[in-house]
């Protein structure tokens, strides 16, 4: 694919999407970057959402995931997270919507301290800057691909042109902004798989039913595996139960995406877009899924090897084997995935260390702006950062890095939020920085030498559980009398 296009293509959707941001942020105000003044309509929310949690991963390392020896299982973890956010629609919406709250940490200190406060909202920025370096990195890698490497620009350069462009955009109109902006990227992120979709068929030359007949009778079309549970990291009720907490701690408990669901005007409003998003959360997640027995498919027809980072497999056939319009779609489509999920994870990164941290909401509108400022650059900053070490020592998938982190750093929230709800007792707000500490360092001693400590067994996604349940016992061992 011609660099020049790639770049007058890229320079028109940042066009727009920049048009966006200057017309929903003319007379923005701090309500508005936190909470989007409360007036945003529940349906752009819904389908912005799906954008968002889907991000660059999904796009990209899904489909490439199902040409690896996982295959399809992890569908089992889609069928989980729609569980969790079951869970997150009549649990935890309820309570923030109750408590009016602006930061969801804010419940924590209201609960248990100033230390629990303070440690749940440093966990919360800790994981959100490595997950959304995780996936802004794979915006990056396909720029760097199809039009930086060309033109022989480094890596760094891209990265820093990437988080400026991410920063532009967002840093004035906040929530009120993505909004408006996921609606669109959303768009462009499910269009262009749709198209691929079709395209693989025309370069195939099979009708819709043969398609449909040639992916279900694929080895690769596997969606459950229910062998060797103790030593399977893709068991099917390992993955289903880690992804009912997934979708807890990394939507219920997690800033980025409760923040769109505090910006609605009533606790109606949020259940409706919550339950409408989770509904079309399973097809679309679906889709993908087949992709990629598409692309095992097509590769296996013209003997292309499969990559040994499946990472790359899209981008591979997208830009080097099928049509142009494929390429121009799936650039589109991966900017759009990657910038939907980074650009609220930068807004609410600066919303929990502003609110969080410094405390300024309570402070003048002016101080508050300028404040909020340099908080969103030093963000978009320790970001690029973040992105650039990732480049340098990452060698496994995307999307299992990811899951992996955030089950070693979303634990200790999981265990606080948990006892918080369900048990009415005090803790040590003392103790708990140092419990959140030694959950996470347990739980990664734990899931290293699991296989010589538990007779062989490995863990998936569940050491999420083990973290959380660490934590738990941790407080209760440091309760109040």
């Amino acid at each position: 694919m011609n660099p020049w296009l790639s770049i007058f293509i890229l320079t028109a959707y940042f066009a727009l999407i920049l048009l966006i941001s200057w017309y929903t942020s003319r007379h923005s105000t701090a309500a508005d970057f936190y909470k989007g003044g409360g007036k945003s309509p529940w349906w752009a929310v819904a389908f912005g959402m799906i954008g968002t949690t889907l991000s660059g991963v999904t796009f990209i390392s899904v489909p490439g995931w199902v040409s690896s020896p996982a295959k399809m299982t992890y569908f089992a973890v889609i069928l989980g997270n729609f569980v969790g956010y079951i869970l997150i629609a009549h649990i935890l919406l309820p309570l923030y919507y109750k408590l009016n709250l602006t930061s969801i940490y804010t419940y924590v200190e209201q609960r248990f301290g100033y230390r629990a406060y303070k440690t749940s909202a440093s966990l919360f920025l800790l994981s959100k800057m490595i997950g959304a370096a995780f996936r802004l990195f794979i915006v990056t890698l396909v720029l760097q691909i199809m039009i930086f490497a060309p033109l022989h620009i480094p890596f760094v350069l891209n990265v820093l042109f990437s988080v400026f462009i991410l920063w532009a955009y967002t840093f004035k109109g906040g929530i009120k902004v993505i909004i408006w902006t996921d609606l669109i990227q959303t768009f462009f992120l499910v269009f262009a798989v749709i198209f691929t979709i079709f395209s693989i068929q025309k370069a195939l030359g099979f009708s819709l039913g043969e398609m449909i007949s040639s992916m279900a009778h694929n080895p690769q079309a596997q969606i459950f595996d229910f062998q060797n549970f103790w030593s399977n990291p893709n068991n099917f009720w390992k993955q289903f139960i880690a992804g009912i907490f997934i979708a807890i701690v990394m939507n219920g408990l997690d800033q980025d995406m409760m923040q769109k669901n505090l910006s609605l005007k009533n606790i109606r409003e949020a259940k409706k877009n919550f339950l409408s998003f989770s509904l079309a959360f399973i097809p679309v997640n679906f889709i993908f899924m087949c992709l990629g027995v598409l692309f095992f498919i097509y590769m296996q027809t013209n003997g292309i090897p499969i990559p040994a980072k499946t990472d790359s497999i899209y981008p591979l056939l997208a830009t080097h084997y099928l049509s142009l319009a494929t390429g121009i779609f799936f650039m589109l489509g991966v900017i759009a995935a990657a910038f939907s999920s980074a650009n609220s994870a930068l807004i609410a990164m600066t919303t929990s260390f502003t609110v969080d941290i410094l405390n300024i909401q309570h402070q003048p509108e002016k101080w508050q702006k300028r404040i909020r400022f340099y908080t969103h650059l030093v963000n978009a900053a320790i970001l690029a950062a973040v992105i650039i070490l990732f480049n340098a020592f990452n060698n496994e998938s995307v999307v299992y890095a990811i899951f992996k982190f955030a089950g070693y750093t979303y634990g200790p929230l999981l265990g606080l939020f948990f006892i918080g709800i369900f048990f009415q007792i005090r803790i040590q707000d003392k103790a708990i920085p140092y419990i959140a500490f030694f959950s996470i360092l347990f739980t990664v001693l734990i899931d290293r030498y699991s296989v010589f400590l538990l007779n062989g067994y490995r863990f998936g996604f569940e050491i999420l559980l083990i973290n959380g349940l660490i934590t738990i016992l941790g407080l209760l061992l440091f309760r109040r009398r």
